[in-house]
């Protein structure tokens, strides 16, 4: 059975599913900083080996010994595939620059930095295409990101594999504390983080529209991000917005998808989302803009809808068709969670992905 290390240093979500499917192809090990453990502990398959090594803040100049550590980890483990999550620490990517690394593939989530994302690391945009061209295979959630990278980057086609984000739903499920919420039917849910590439004030704009239709409808804001007092600047009605402006605790966040009948993500700018993927698993529907990977993910009036970006009245008019039509909603309620037993299925994910390592090992046997 092909030996295979899978590091992550962010993206836990998505490694942790991915980990516990993969186990059942490949001899794994996880690697992964510290600091992420307390997040994967008891979601974990326990057949799963776990290394960890100290990790401090991306300023702190101990960086240089925390790579050293990693480094030594994975020699030790002797991989014949290195598969990491995509990283914005340019400690790592100058690692993987200056020292000689197993066979490697890389997962790719991003391709740029959002707009108006100040969590970015400066210059991580530019030191993380050393993994781009270092990685004998790339993995990305959507045909889109893979022309990027082709013709943008000149990365042969080969060596780009398209692969989608799974669901999330049964992740948070087995974190949550398992009371199933009553799913209220005019809730709607913005949840992540608050950035201007978000298009929160889109949504903010369509709401007068949605309530003048149905006046019951609420609308849930959970995530941190910009000071949230810049969209309400003469306060907000409280039986009309519950604002949540903080981190929300992992045992928490199914609640709030349960609740609520409907995702938006009003977003202007996109390569992926896992709060679609999230949102799906939990059987909430998903009104997105058509923007980057979201319209690969979403199938248009069959498992969502989609609306042209930065269109508050295309927006609102979604939201009340849907709300307005409880066939419709199921239907498209059982088409989501029909897809999360299909193309979304972590078991089906993994699959793939280990005929990817065995591809990139067949290629080197090859030459």
């Amino acid at each position: 059975m092909i030996k295979v290390a899978l590091l992550h240093f962010c993206f836990e979500d998505y490694t942790i599913e991915l980990a516990n499917s993969l186990v059942k192809y490949v001899d794994l090990t996880l690697i992964h900083p510290e600091k992420v453990s307390n997040v994967c502990s008891n979601v974990i398959d326990p057949s799963i080996r776990v290394i960890t090594f100290k990790k401090p803040r991306i300023r702190d100049p101990r960086n240089l010994l925390s790579m050293y550590a990693m480094i030594r980890i994975i020699k030790d483990i002797k991989p014949d595939i290195l598969h990491v999550q995509e990283t914005n620490d340019p400690w790592y990517d100058w690692t993987l620059l200056l020292n000689k690394m197993p066979p490697l593939v890389t997962t790719i989530h991003d391709l740029f930095r959002h707009p108006g994302d100040s969590m970015s690391v400066f210059g991580s945009e530019y030191t993380r295409r050393i993994a781009f061209f270092r990685s004998q295979q790339l993995i990305v959630h959507t045909h889109q990101l893979k022309k990027i990278l082709i013709e943008q980057f000149r990365i042969s086609e080969e060596r780009v594999n398209v692969l989608p984000h799974g669901e999330l739903g049964s992740l948070y499920k087995r974190r949550g504390n398992h009371n199933s919420q009553t799913r209220e039917p005019n809730t709607l849910l913005f949840f992540g983080r608050i950035w201007p590439y978000k298009g929160l004030k889109y949504l903010l704009q369509a709401m007068p529209l949605i309530v003048e239709r149905i006046p019951e409808v609420k609308l849930i804001i959970a995530g941190r991000g910009e000071n949230i007092k810049q969209y309400f600047p003469n306060g907000y009605d409280e039986k009309r917005y519950e604002i949540i402006n903080d981190f929300i605790p992992l045992e928490e966040v199914s609640k709030l998808f349960q609740r609520s009948t409907i995702t938006v993500l009003p977003y202007i700018e996109a390569s992926q989302s896992g709060v679609a993927a999230l949102s799906y698993g939990m059987g909430t529907l998903v009104v997105a803009s058509e923007v980057g990977g979201l319209s690969e993910i979403i199938q248009h009036k069959k498992d969502g809808l989609l609306v042209p970006p930065c269109d508050a009245q295309s927006l609102a008019d979604a939201i009340i068709y849907l709300l307005s039509d409880r066939n419709l909603r199921q239907r498209m309620q059982t088409a989501a969670l029909a897809r999360c037993q299909e193309d979304l299925n972590w078991s089906n994910i993994a699959a793939q992905t280990a005929q990817i390592y065995y591809k990139k090992m067949n290629m080197q046997n090859k030459y």
